[in-house]
């Protein structure tokens, strides 16, 4: 499974992104698939999860309100719609999947086996 992160690049603040998650070797919409975000020395954060088969979502706290998640199935792939960004969202951003199907309200402390190589946003005037 290979998990391709595309989409970022730099921004004003209040602009917006669209992140896509492409993938090889599995179908994503028959897993969940999540978004993780790590900006330079802060801890990992969940930014937002769907669940395959009924398409339920979580978004973190920082999400929440400017951030939807959604998915393509004639694409194979997710998406990130990213609003009203803020410099304090500029981090890289990584997409992940594993063996889940649901998201959960704990969903950021699973463990996924497959990984994004990241792509990078960087909200700055």
């Amino acid at each position: 499974v290979q998990l391709q992160a595309s989409g970022g690049g730099l921004v004003q603040p209040g602009g917006s992104l669209r992140l896509s998650c492409g993938a090889s070797g599995r179908s994503l919409r028959l897993y969940a698939v999540g978004w993780f975000r790590q900006a330079p020395g802060k801890e990992r954060e969940g930014v937002s999860c769907i669940s395959a088969r009924d398409g339920s979502t979580y978004y973190g706290d920082s999400a929440k309100d400017r951030f939807t998640i959604s998915r393509d199935a004639t694409k194979n792939t997710v998406y990130l719609q990213m609003n009203s960004l803020k410099p304090e969202d500029t981090a890289v951003y990584y997409c992940v999947t594993g063996f889940q199907v649901l998201c959960t309200a704990d969903w950021a402390l699973n463990e996924y086996d497959h990984w994004g190589q990241g792509t990078l946003v960087t909200v700055s005037s």
